[in-house]
């Protein structure tokens, strides 16, 4: 029996975010706002939220219990496009927190002291997913 460990995490984030189209619901605002300060568009993908979605929901799986500020930090990147040196910026974190409150409503992570974890509910979903991927029954 494969777990998250065990799959390639490409592949593992891509299956879940076709899963997780029927479990949660994307914001409207998100097709016409920034996903950081270093960028400068919107997401041109389609499923940008479901895919961001999958890969904290695999982050969460993996690291928890995480907060808000951590999962920004890891999704940042580096400014790049103004005349001073290349710095590392932050996310966008209201994007990040908007995802962690559906991924709740779906009873697939809960809010602990330090943070978010995964429920047993979410790490089922997940591994059944890894089980998908790898191709093991």
């Amino acid at each position: 029996m494969a777990n998250v460990y065990d799959v390639n995490s490409a592949q593992l984030v891509s299956a879940a975010a076709a899963a997780l189209k029927e479990k949660i619901k994307k914001r409207d605002y998100i097709n016409y706002v920034k996903s950081g300060p270093s960028k400068e568009r919107p997401p041109a993908q389609s499923d940008f939220w479901y895919t961001r979605s999958a890969s904290i929901l695999r982050q969460v799986y993996i690291n928890g219990p995480v907060g808000v500020t951590r999962l920004a930090t890891r999704y940042g990147s580096r400014k790049e496009h103004v005349v001073h040196r290349r710095h590392h910026v932050q996310a966008g974190s209201g994007i990040i927190r908007d995802m962690l409150q559906e991924l709740e409503k779906a009873n697939m992570i809960k809010k602990v002291k330090n943070g978010r974890v995964i429920t047993p509910q979410g790490k089922s979903f997940l591994d059944k997913i890894a089980n998908q991927v790898s191709g093991r029954k």
